[in-house]
């Protein structure tokens, strides 16, 4: 028996060691996106058995969209009471009152992917820094009458970031409900944390993911939005910190854009917001005080495009491509890190080889030197 089982046991490794190989490669390959990530996978899988599969457990597996999903699981998601006028991908053309057949293509493939329709009447302005963006924001929370809810990454405590407390705090004790979510990351960046002072004013505050959740340490909130009385909305790259007033001569200074939103996309944003502050305080914010009825305001055709680890496809980047390869001119692109992936590195190349002009503008110096 002894004899027996001495020979079996290397054949029962054999076979073992064979299986989870199959099922850690067969995983690789059927959930990995990019087709050089799962070959490289599954080559270390089979070239080195069991360390190979024990990597790919521990690094390849994507457990940020599935922790960010468990999050998600359950929670019943805010949206607008009010029915709202939408553009099928059809009537694009039609909408805008002249020929755009890109534009139909690229309609139906963001509708498609999004699930979100398009909507009209929406009036988007841009704000250039700190030196328009905040003025704006202040002498809105200033004429807010029902409700203020603002959602930031970083929110500085100093001389620029007291006067939104202030204006916060005003908005309340004028019978405005207001709203305050914070990333627990980077509320940390200046000390002390603004929610003291916010909590002090009688504020209602909330930090997403607290960093004692330290499964979901990297699932952080970097939206910036600020949404009043539910119709006239703030959106764009811009936090909340002295370095975006340029005309103060910051120490380290930040260009950035902001942009004011009017119209019935900002029930879209408010739902966004919404279902953040839900998943953080267990707070519906229901109601025509956060989602009054819209009208048209402005001739833009418009979507907002939630996107996140939870997100069943990478919305974003969707869009992004379908842009991409919808352009007859020009390309424009902004941004303060440039890091395509294969994908959007291929899509500008053959993009600018069909003719179009394609321009990137990079900062000359910026705050991570790992990705200048």
């Amino acid at each position: 028996m002894d004899a027996l089982l001495s020979d079996l046991l290397p054949l029962l490794g054999t076979l073992t060691v064979i299986a989870i190989s199959a099922v850690a490669s067969a995983h690789a390959i059927l959930h990995k996106r990019e087709v050089h990530a799962s070959i490289t996978w599954a080559s270390l899988i089979w070239l080195a058995p069991l360390i190979g599969a024990l990597a790919y457990m521990l690094f390849g597996r994507n457990r940020i969209r599935r922790r960010a999903a468990e999050l998600r699981s359950g929670a019943q998601r805010v949206r607008a009471q009010h029915d709202v006028v939408t553009v099928r991908a059809a009537d694009v053309e039609s909408a805008l009152g002249t020929p755009a057949p890109q534009l139909v293509e690229l309609a139906r493939l963001v509708e498609e992917a999004t699930g979100r329709p398009l909507l009209p009447g929406n009036r988007i302005d841009p704000l250039v820094d700190g030196d328009q963006a905040y003025p704006n924001m202040l002498e809105a929370i200033a004429r807010a009458e029902r409700s203020v809810v603002l959602a930031t990454y970083i929110f500085e405590s100093g001389s620029t970031g007291m006067r939104f407390v202030d204006a916060l705090a005003a908005a309340q004790e004028r019978g405005a409900q207001v709203r305050v979510l914070l990333d627990d990351v980077g509320v940390r960046y200046a000390q002390p944390t603004v929610d003291r002072v916010l909590r002090r004013r009688g504020l209602r505050v909330a930090r997403f993911l607290p960093l004692w959740r330290a499964p979901y340490f990297n699932l952080r909130n970097h939206r910036k939005l600020l949404i009043i009385d539910g119709k006239l909305g703030f959106t764009g790259g811009m936090n909340i910190r002295a370095g975006h007033v340029l005309r103060d001569g910051p120490d380290s200074p930040v260009r950035d854009l902001n942009f004011r939103v009017e119209g019935q996309v900002v029930a879209h944003l408010m739902e966004v917001l919404a279902d953040d502050w839900q998943f953080t305080t267990h707070e519906a914010l229901r109601g025509d005080a956060w989602f009054p009825a819209l009208h048209a305001c402005g001739p833009s055709l418009a979507r907002a495009i939630p996107d996140g680890p939870d997100e069943d496809f990478d919305k974003i980047r969707w869009a992004f491509l379908g842009g991409i390869a919808c352009a007859r001119r020009s390309i424009r692109v902004l941004t303060p890190y440039f890091l395509p992936d294969m994908a959007i590195a291929t899509a500008f190349n053959v993009a600018a080889m069909r003719g179009v002009q394609v321009d990137l503008v990079l900062p000359e110096r910026g705050n991570l030197p790992v990705v200048e």
